[in-house]
């Protein structure tokens, strides 16, 4: 049997399931609120045992077919400053990624046998996100693994995407984190009011956290508990949902002309 379940809904606690109907104020439209909510944690939504299982099945299956994704901070970023305080600084990150776009690939093969691509192409994945979000979102979305070991981290970035019409107003991601019992702290870093000024911890077993992009933010460098280096890591299983089309509002055609 598959590690994962064909519907996220099947992971969910009874707080989950609140919230996937609808039901939790709390959570559902979160990312609608003024003044604008750009994030939102959530706990206590996935049940942990199952999340335990779902990673002990990653860590089996798609750890060996892992690659790396590593974007250093570029020299030039100081030997090429010719004025003081003109720093500028690209996305830098260093993370491994399993390879789900192409079904030759290995990290493919591996997520079909674990039943990761059917959850994360599930109906209720997509309505969990939609119902956080507040949005209706467009049926086709695109999925991602990441796997943080330590010092892995992902530093400050916008996902910012003026030149793609259909993202450039903004999109939706979820993440689901499975963290191993290895990890001491990662913490997600979050700008509000223009700062860098809000962080929460992101190494859990069923944490869910929804973004409504772009927005500053970075992931700081995973630490391992003393003597645990090899076996800590942070698996996160991601969505990416744009904006479902607007309806064009219907315009009256007005009085008919009368003849005259």
């Amino acid at each position: 049997m598959p590690a994962f379940p064909t519907e996220f809904a099947d992971l969910l606690t009874p707080k989950g399931l609140r919230i996937l109907r609808g039901r939790d104020p709390e959570a559902c439209g979160a990312l609608l609120r003024v003044p604008p909510q750009r994030f939102i944690s959530l706990t206590g939504v996935i049940n942990v045992r199952k999340a335990v299982a779902c990673r002990d099945a990653l860590e089996e299956e798609l750890r060996p077919t892992l690659t790396p994704m590593e974007d250093p901070i570029p020299p030039e970023s100081i030997l090429g400053m010719t004025e003081n305080y003109a720093e500028l600084l690209p996305k830098t990150v260093r993370v491994r990624t399993a390879l789900l776009e192409s079904r030759r690939s290995r990290s493919w093969h591996a997520a079909e046998r674990v039943g990761l691509t059917a959850m994360l192409r599930s109906e209720s994945f997509a309505a969990f996100a939609s119902a956080v979000s507040g949005r209706t979102l467009r049926r086709k979305w695109g999925i991602q693994v990441l796997c943080y070991g330590p010092g892995d981290y992902s530093g400050p970035h916008n996902d910012h995407h003026p030149e793609d019409l259909e993202a450039r107003d903004g999109y939706v991601d979820m993440h689901v984190s499975l963290a191993t019992p290895a990890v001491a702290h990662q913490w997600l870093i979050y700008a509000k009011g223009g700062h860098f000024s809000e962080m929460t911890p992101v190494n859990t077993v069923g944490g869910v956290t929804v973004y409504r992009l772009p927005f500053w933010h970075y992931t700081t460098p995973l630490m391992a508990r003393p003597g645990a280096e090899a076996d800590a890591r942070r698996w996160v299983l991601l969505g990416t949902f744009l904006d479902a089309p607007r309806k064009p509002e219907r315009v009256s055609p007005g009085p008919r002309a009368q003849g005259r």
